[in-house]
């Protein structure tokens, strides 16, 4: 009976270490903005331990779907979130908790004069653009260029990133001239301290409308509920909108 008392207290203490832990899975756009958040939660919350990972909402979809331990996700769109939901590996509502922005960057043209005409510069010999089939802001962005009527003419100048964030790699270093990229990141102090950024019209691509939902778990994660309502709170507008978001707040 004490064997089976001591056994039954470390499983209760194993249950309750683990729902301390939150595996977020997040678009590549939210890397900033999502670190100073976590930043701020811990200060509330210090026994807690939330693990951020990066990637193109459709690779994260898939990771899931293949059983990734992930308690909450993060994707850059409300389709993808929607997809995980029909497959019976969500739980709880689909919530969106922030709407985001197309940029082209750039570390050699003079965006603030040319604006979208830089597209056309004969400079350019590449742009960069995230994987259209696995991240939103590479499907806005081809949205965008078929919307100008430029897509036909650009595509062979086309260099496809794995995510938004690698996009914004090879904008930076100069390995693609223009990057359509998150305005998130294009505010991160190494992007805006060595190029520039033109904030691309909303009206030109269907709206960045980034929701999030909990990932069902054989153990409820308590801990993973708990941020998630962190994150939807008032609370995280002010960050929301130093990264260049807009929230359901505004």
């Amino acid at each position: 009976m004490k064997r089976i008392i001591i056994s039954l207290a470390i499983l209760l203490i194993a249950i309750t270490t683990s729902a301390q832990k939150v595996n977020v899975a997040a678009a590549a756009n939210l890397k900033y903005v999502l670190e100073e958040i976590k930043t701020a939660y811990l200060k509330q919350n210090k026994k807690a331990i939330v693990n951020l990972t990066f990637g193109a909402s459709g690779t994260l979809v898939q990771q899931i779907s293949n059983g990734a331990s992930f308690d909450f996700f993060m994707a850059a769109d409300n389709e993808f979130p929607v997809k995980l939901k029909e497959k019976g590996l969500t739980t709880g509502a689909i919530s969106t908790y922030a709407f985001g922005k197309l940029v082209i960057y750039s570390t050699s043209l003079d965006l603030d004069k040319l604006g979208l005409e830089a597209l056309k510069s004969t400079s350019v010999k590449k742009i960069a653009v995230a994987n259209p089939e696995t991240a939103t802001y590479g499907t806005r962005s081809i949205e965008l260029l078929k919307s100008l009527k430029l897509y036909d003419s650009l595509k062979s100048k086309l260099v496809i990133g794995e995510n938004i964030a690698q996009t914004a790699q090879f904008a930076f270093t100069g390995n693609a001239e223009i990057g359509f990229i998150a305005l998130s990141l294009a505010l991160a102090p190494d992007m805006a301290g060595n190029g520039k950024y033109y904030i691309v019209d909303s009206r030109l691509y269907s709206p960045i409308e980034q929701a999030c939902v909990l990932i069902k778990t054989q153990v409820l994660n308590t801990e993973a509920a708990k941020f998630r309502k962190f994150v939807l709170s008032p609370a995280t507008k002010p960050i929301w909108e130093k990264w260049g978001y807009k929230t359901m707040h505004n």
